[in-house]
Order: C-alpha cells, then structure tokens, then sequence
C-alpha cells in the first residue's frame, strides 16, 4: 500500500457520512450479536420483565425505570464486548493488565445486572405480595 492510499484511509476513518454511520451501527449490532455469548440471555431476560410490566400494569414511571435497566444492562454488555475485542487486537499475548482490562470491563457488566436486578426487585416484589 502506498503512502497515497494509506492517507485516503485515515481520511476515510474520519469523514464517514451519516448513513454510512448508521450502517457502521448497525454492523457493530451485528458484530455484538455474533460475538456475546450472552446476549441471548439478556434478551430473554429483557423480554420476561416486558411480559412481567405488562401482565402487572406498571406505571408510566416503573416502565421508564425498567426500560433504562435494560438499556444499561445492553449498553455495558456492548462496551465489554468493545473492550474485549480491542484488548484481543492490541495484547494478543497474555498479559496481566489486558487481563485485568477485561475483567473490568465485565465487572461493569455485572454491576449493571445487579442494577437492573435491584430495580427489578423493587418495581416487581410488592406486586407479587
């Protein structure tokens, strides 16, 4: 490759136009798919406390509490799986820091479970009793 072309590629980085954004999106969509083990559970999940705010009538404000823990939950599920990849990229050796990396990275996946969990708990738990 040539200096011309490697120059038209770094400009290519920077000047994506807007629907080749969303494309790019939705291609890390894809690529969060095809990459996160559990995501599948996630989803399940996701569609239990759906079924569950409807089947108990939650309130307009229960409904936006439930829909920002879901949200958290896939939003932090697709920053692990970011770092998870970059860290794969840039130490493809064991390395105790990239390991830590990751470990972080998944901690706030974690967290972000037992936040929803929480609000879930606490929406839900005077419902059933």
């Amino acid at each position: 490759m040539n200096s011309k072309e490697t120059q038209k590629e770094k400009k290519a980085w920077r000047e994506v136009r807007y629907s080749e954004k969303f494309a790019n999106a939705f291609r890390g969509l894809y690529v969060l798919s095809k990459t996160t083990r559990h995501l599948f559970i996630h989803i399940i999940a996701a569609l239990l406390v759906v079924v569950f705010g409807f089947y108990f009538k939650v309130s307009l404000y229960e409904w936006l509490a439930l829909i920002f823990a879901i949200g958290f939950v896939f939003v932090t599920e697709a920053l692990n799986t970011a770092v998870e990849i970059d860290i794969d990229l840039t130490s493809p050796e064991y390395h105790p820091y990239a390991r830590d990396t990751k470990d972080v990275a998944a901690a706030a996946v974690l967290l972000s479970v037992f936040t929803a969990v929480i609000i879930g708990l606490i929406i839900f738990l005077p419902k059933l009793f």
